[in-house]
């Protein structure tokens, strides 16, 4: 190595000198001193170096006054990341101040607040194709995937059960409310798009990998690379939907993925799963008139509360939709090509030897997600995720194991994956780097709602849970049936909603909540006579 970069530097290396050399390595982006040390007779320089550094080899790398260590330490604390921290973010000269990965609601947000600071700032964001080749604009899953076309949709399937309430009939049109539905989600992609450049955030459709730490490779949908590095970085990839991994699941079957954007109307479907998704899209579909089944492999929406759950569950049978309990799908084939074809599904039971068969348009699989980050070079930057679930492990500062690189919304490990708690992340987060803000994100205090045909929303922890963490014996669960007014004039089941309230006994939160007297441990009775 000295005798390359003598060569380079077009200088003679004579012995009993000792060379302070600054070299630029390109595969680091970053630089730093070399401090070696040259002798024919150097015992007394070896006896010097040993006593600073406990260190007789050659090299001995420095950094601000720090002893590192020799080649292979330097290049480990490189890759840990405290390089940069001893040399101070911002001593090199990189091309932008952040990096957002993701052009989802966490990462605009993100992108947006730290350019308002005064930043400059890029957001790389690319839609990989599903097997049935569909893609969308800026602004990620919520908005073109997922709350935002469910919210639509689930609407629809609203309006549906309130025309039965009016006993008229209308014919439902999905290709118009499909169209309708894709051109507000346009609309909502040109005002994203607007919204980066009036911020000064240069937007850029490509897809991201990290190639050094700092440096990352961007190829557009042309297969043109670009190289672009900056002093942080924001992971916010968010995830996309899991396949069985069964015959025939990418081939025939389609997920949430492709549903809103669906140029036909589905026809018999087969739901496959229980998640809040597989839950929300088989409750508007049967709104909307179809023959909906949902096929369950154990218990509906894992980790909610599961009393609630089961009562989401037993009004949307209730009304209409099937369930195909404890089987999962082992094959699905094509019978008949169309729009929409004809699919034989072949599943098992969970419990038995038991075989089901049965024929339906379109299979949508809603089995969960997966964290989009195991090909954007994460092990090239040092970033450590769980290798089983590819979430990324974070502090509570949203700081991965590298310290430059930070990660926000449905990737992170243990999180919620919720987009108003990822826009609250991304905001904060870019406020602590650029603004010495010190606020964090709560991740626990987060209201949500599932929208399935009667909603579900809570705060807090589920029942299951605050029982594993006070104790039932530490708790108090208040209770009531209720009878909502828009029930009233059609007449809908008076005793048909619930509510109840998880209460550690040490807070006094009783008599906040008027209509809730009685609690599950007295037994009493909750049904109503009337509103």
């Amino acid at each position: 190595e000295i005798r390359f970069i003598s060569k380079l530097l077009n200088i003679k290396i004579n012995s009993s000198v000792v060379f302070t050399i600054r070299i630029i390595r390109s595969w680091c982006d970053i630089k730093f001193k070399c401090f070696f040390f040259f002798f024919n007779n150097g015992t007394n320089y070896q006896d010097l170096l040993h006593e600073m550094t406990g260190q007789k080899t050659v090299p001995s790398v420095f950094i601000n006054k720090k002893h590192i260590g020799g080649c292979d330490n330097t290049m480990k604390a490189h890759k840990d990341g405290i390089l940069q921290k001893l040399l101070g973010e911002g001593s090199e000269v990189y091309e932008y101040d952040l990096i957002v990965i993701g052009g989802g609601s966490g990462g605009l947000a993100c992108s947006k607040e730290a350019a308002a600071l005064g930043k400059k700032v890029m957001v790389l964001d690319y839609v990989v194709p599903t097997p049935k080749g569909t893609t969308w604009g800026l602004g990620g899953t919520c908005v073109n995937v997922g709350c935002i076309p469910k919210k639509l949709m689930h609407q629809t399937g609203l309006l549906g059960t309130a025309i039965e309430d009016a006993r008229k009939f209308v014919t439902h049109n999905w290709e118009t409310m499909r169209t309708a539905v894709n051109n507000y989600i346009g609309s909502l992609n040109w005002g994203y798009r607007v919204s980066l450049r009036d911020k000064n955030v240069n937007y850029v459709n490509a897809y991201a990998e990290f190639v050094e730490p700092h440096k990352i490779k961007a190829t557009n949908k042309r297969g043109k690379e670009m190289f672009y590095t900056a002093a942080k970085f924001v992971l916010a990839t968010g995830e996309r939907p899991r396949y069985l991994g069964v015959p025939g699941d990418k081939e025939y079957c389609i997920t949430s993925d492709d549903l809103f954007s669906l140029p036909y109307c589905p026809g018999k479907t087969l739901v496959v799963g229980a998640s809040y998704v597989a839950l929300e899209c088989g409750g508007f579909l049967a709104g909307l008139g179809l023959d909906v089944t949902v096929m369950v492999r154990s218990i509906l929406l894992r980790g909610f509360d599961q009393d609630m759950a089961n009562r989401a569950g037993d009004y949307m049978e209730t009304h209409g939709v099937k369930f195909l309990r404890k089987f999962v799908p082992t094959k699905i084939e094509q019978l008949e090509a169309g729009t929409p074809g004809r699919l034989k599904v072949t599943a098992k039971s969970t419990e038995s030897d038991e075989i089901f068969e049965g024929e339906y348009n379109t299979v949508l699989i809603a089995v969960g997600r997966d964290a989009c980050t195991g090909k954007i070079g994460l092990d090239k930057a040092g970033v450590k995720v769980n290798a089983k679930n590819g979430k990324i492990p974070v502090n509570d500062e949203e700081q991965t194991s590298v310290p430059h690189i930070y990660a926000i919304g449905d990737i992170l490990e243990g999180k919620w994956e919720l987009t108003p708690v990822a826009i609250q992340a991304g905001k904060l987060l870019a406020r602590r780097l650029y603004a010495g803000a010190s606020l964090k994100c709560d991740y626990v205090n987060v209201p949500t709602t599932v929208f399935t045909p009667m909603e579900y929303g809570s705060c807090g922890y589920p029942e299951e849970k605050a029982v594993e963490i006070y104790g039932q014996e530490n708790l108090e669960v208040y209770h009531s049936l209720f009878w909502p007014l828009e029930f009233t004039v059609p007449g809908r089941d008076n005793n048909r909603c619930y509510a109840k309230i998880i209460c550690n006994k040490l807070d006094n939160v009783r008599h906040i909540f008027t209509t809730m007297e009685v609690t599950k441990s007295s037994g009493g009775d909750i049904t109503q006579s009337g509103c």
